[in-house]
């Protein structure tokens, strides 16, 4: 899109631009409320199966560069904790890790050990983007 289609498209306040624009808004500050309840509610191995979906749903690889010092950080939890946790998804067979990589082994299995939020938020994504989204997002 050119400079000038686009001004024309932000400065349409009905435009299709600028309702998707809202919709994503919307869904992106019910996406942030769901993630800071969800901090504070759930398990850490509920909230890390969570993560690691959204983190999956996004990049669209199994393997992610994801090193355990990051994701203790994105959690809000000691580097350790972070450890123990991925061993626990690693011994339940839902994904492999080493202290910088994860890789995802059984994705309906994280889907189920992940508390709603998961849901919750890619409903509100749906919103914004087709229902299909997240299919292709991981083709």
């Amino acid at each position: 899109m050119d400079a000038k289609d686009f001004k024309r498209e932000v400065l349409s306040e009905r435009g299709p631009f600028v309702q998707l624009i809202q919709r994503y808004c919307n869904a992106f500050m019910s996406m942030i409320a769901q993630s800071a309840v969800c901090n504070t509610t759930h398990p850490l191995d509920e909230r890390m199966c969570r993560w690691l979906l959204m983190t999956h749903d996004r990049i669209r690889q199994d393997r992610m560069q994801l090193a355990h010092k990051f994701l203790a950080m994105m959690l809000g939890v000691p580097q350790p904790t972070v450890a123990t946790t991925a061993s626990i998804l690693k011994q339940a067979g839902l994904i492999d890790c080493t202290l910088e990589t994860v890789t995802v082994l059984d994705r309906k299995g994280l889907e189920q050990s992940a508390c709603e939020c998961y849901a919750i938020i890619t409903r509100q994504l749906e919103t914004v983007f087709s229902p299909e989204w997240r299919e292709n997002a991981r083709r």
